[in-house]
């Protein structure tokens, strides 16, 4: 049972990260379409532009949980390398509790009025010709706070179960 709600819990870091891979190309080729515009043919666009701030946006913000997932995050392992798969798993469960899951649901109760004044106006860029769509932007940081959690309780419970001898879903 602890097995299918893990996978069930990492299965949404995968597909997300799966799909974010695929607007990592499609940036870079809209990079490379401005870039052309703006020197090759003295076209600039506004609206462009920003539509590469957006999928920049996207890939970090939607592509966090599945980084965590991977272990690929930012690790400060002076110590950690060194350490015993449970001495790893018991670092990761208590970090995962009181640094992650806090963080986590801090930012996004803070982030809900933030993002809800922001679709109550339907905020646009304050740039003439830029994209009427900040408001979905915003609503970038909840996301990605949720699937982190939701990451985030995976990774614990996989830990734990590491800890306590059980057998972990591979790939741990």
């Amino acid at each position: 049972m602890l097995n299918k709600l893990i996978l069930a819990a990492e299965s949404v870091s995968t597909v997300t990260g799966r799909c974010i891979a695929w607007l990592t190309l499609f940036m870079m080729a809209l990079t490379c379409v401005i870039v052309l515009l703006r020197y090759g043919f003295g076209y600039g666009s506004i609206a462009m532009q920003e539509s590469v701030l957006y999928l920049h946006a996207m890939v970090f913000m939607l592509g966090a949980a599945y980084t965590f997932k991977a272990d690929e995050h930012v690790r400060v392992d002076v110590f950690y390398r060194g350490f015993s798969v449970k001495k790893k798993a018991l670092v990761n469960t208590l970090g995962g509790l009181f640094f992650l899951l806090p963080f986590c649901v801090f930012t996004l109760y803070m982030s809900l009025d933030y993002v809800m004044a922001s679709w109550r106006v339907f905020e646009t860029s304050p740039q003439p010709g830029g994209l009427a769509y900040v408001y979905l932007l915003k609503t970038l940081i909840p996301i990605m706070m949720l699937t982190l959690i939701i990451q985030g309780i995976a990774d614990i419970l996989k830990n734990l179960a590491v800890i306590t001898g059980h057998n972990p879903v591979e790939g741990h």
